[in-house]
């Protein structure tokens, strides 16, 4: 019987990509089939996004070749939860997580499915080998996760984590956490397996898009974090008591 690997996107503000995201799922399809003799599905969650992507993929997603699931969410809760959403409403043997915005090679989630498939791991994550963007945002970049290292999860690679995949007895597990306010890359840590990494470079924003990453966003996933996976603020409260 042929597996199935389910692939969850968060779609926020990705209208301007979403073309060039439908190509690369295509060859995605194509190459899983033909390397790992896995059908795609591909689960897209609008995570309340004000563009008009919902409406977009409404009407394209039938012309593709792959299957697909469109979830619209009322409003923006965030990345944490429209992608534990799709890993809820996901269907397959295996699962992964990449972003709609078209910086992560799709070769990545083909080498990830090959991977699972062979059953030499349980969790695979892409690391970045290098960043391109300008000098303070990858400045600042290598500070958050230099403190996330220090403070939250050690194992965690240097550069963070943007892209994963995993076995569906880790998506199981995932979904048995019960946090809604935390690190879903903390908790894939945390949770334990087989773990192993592809390095990567990511590709260049596309014209006119900007990343929904920004420094208000930051500081309140380290916040989240911290409270959910140390005991920091327990030490903090108890010293200034004292």
């Amino acid at each position: 019987m042929r597996k199935k690997f389910s692939l969850v996107i968060p779609v926020y503000r990705n209208e301007g990509s979403i073309d060039q995201l439908l190509g690369e799922l295509q060859n995605i399809s194509k190459a899983i089939d033909e390397n790992s003799k896995c059908d795609l599905e591909v689960v897209f969650v609008i995570d309340g996004s004000p563009d008009n992507c919902f409406a977009v993929l409404q009407s394209k997603l039938p012309e593709q070749k792959f299957e697909s699931k469109l979830v619209n969410l009322s409003r923006n809760f965030g990345s944490f939860t429209a992608i534990r959403k799709g890993l809820e409403i996901g269907s397959g043997d295996f699962f992964g997580v990449m972003a709609a915005d078209c910086q992560e090679p799709p070769q990545l989630m083909i080498d990830a499915c090959a991977q699972l498939c062979e059953d030499t791991t349980d969790v695979v994550v892409g690391v970045r080998e290098r960043r391109d963007d300008p000098f303070l945002y990858k400045t600042f970049s290598q500070i958050f996760w230099r403190m996330y290292r220090k403070s939250v999860v050690k194992e965690i690679p240097r550069g963070g984590v943007d892209i994963f995949a995993c076995s569906k007895k880790v998506r199981d597990a995932l979904l048995s956490l019960p946090e809604t306010h935390t690190s879903l890359v903390a908790q894939l840590f945390w949770v334990g397996f087989r773990r192993s990494e592809i390095t990567y470079e990511r590709l260049p924003r596309l014209d006119g898009l900007k990343s929904g990453w920004t420094f208000k966003k930051r500081i309140s996933y380290m916040s989240d974090s911290i409270f959910a996976f140390t005991d920091i603020p327990v030490r903090f409260l108890l010293i200034l008591g004292v």
